[in-house]
């Protein structure tokens, strides 16, 4: 058993990461929406439900949306394995404490593949943010 006053330091070190898990929370959000409003356009344009895009244009967007839905789906997917990468480096300081091992090699190490997908899965969201950006045609919009 474990006595108050090291219970209150093992909150205080499980404090950040969940503060961490809190943001991670409000990215995955956003990347949430963004792949909903891919999903959306998709399906505008596969029905032909937009009469104001060129067959030849239609077909180009629908391909820049299957790309982009895909870079979505993986910067959802190492976010996600992040956030759970977390939740058990939080799990694991409170069992580190209760049964008196120590695990801190674990931890860096948890913490360092956390992190490392969290980079990858933001890498992969900027990169459907730059592939959407090809959608903005200025000499289309000045014709």
């Amino acid at each position: 058993m474990i006595n108050l006053s090291e219970i209150g330091v093992v909150i205080q070190m499980a404090v950040a990461p969940a503060f961490l898990l809190t943001g991670i929370g409000a990215i995955l959000t956003v990347m949430a929406t963004r792949l909903s409003r891919i999903v959306d356009r998709f399906r505008v344009l596969n029905e032909g439900k937009n009469l104001y895009v060129k067959k030849e244009n239609k077909a180009e967007e629908l391909i820049s949306l299957l790309c982009r839905a895909r870079w979505t789906h993986i910067a959802i997917y190492l976010t996600t394995v992040s956030a759970l990468l977390i939740c058990v480096l939080i799990a694991m300081i409170f069992i580190a404490i209760e049964v008196s091992f120590n695990l801190d090699q674990y931890l860096t190490v948890l913490f360092i593949v956390a992190m490392t997908t969290l980079i990858l899965g933001l890498l992969s969201f900027l990169r459907e943010v730059s592939l959407s950006k090809g959608v903005i045609n200025i000499n289309k919009v000045t014709k």
